[in-house]
């Protein structure tokens, strides 16, 4: 990873206090609560964003970013990549200033259109991983 890279996503886990966790889950053995139980020990909000769930540990979920109604710092992707381009799509219009695509999720045309829109991406990569090495 090129240090101006690793130096950006450290200045972004530092600055953000609220995440937006796509595909996170109410089910303990998956990923998406694991890392996001995590995040959230470590001080940060997280808003789920899944229409399947209403709740995941006292905040409401939500079906999609665009029913969101605060600021989102992080968008943090837990779908497959097929998925990925509503997602981005949705990203852009709440003009959310990262999204975090987790291990396994990667979906070329949909990182350059995020790009081109100003939105700093992370992908295939595990917040989790990258919050513990820098702390």
């Amino acid at each position: 990873m090129p240090t101006s890279e690793a130096h950006h996503i450290t200045k972004l886990l530092e600055s953000a206090k609220t995440i937006a966790v796509v595909g996170l889950t109410d089910t303990p053995t998956r990923p998406s609560y694991s890392v996001s139980q995590y995040m959230h020990s470590q001080g940060y909000r997280i808003i789920p964003v899944n229409p399947n769930i209403s709740m995941w540990m006292g905040e409401k979920a939500y079906a999609s970013l665009l029913d969101v109604p605060e600021k989102i710092d992080i968008v943090n992707v837990f779908r497959r990549p097929d998925a990925v381009p509503e997602v981005v799509d949705q990203a852009i219009q709440i003009k959310a200033p990262m999204i975090w695509m987790q291990e396994g999720v990667f979906h070329e045309q949909a990182v350059e259109k995020a790009r081109q829109a100003g939105i700093f991406v992370v992908a295939d990569r595990c917040i989790l991983k990258e919050h513990i090495k820098r702390h």
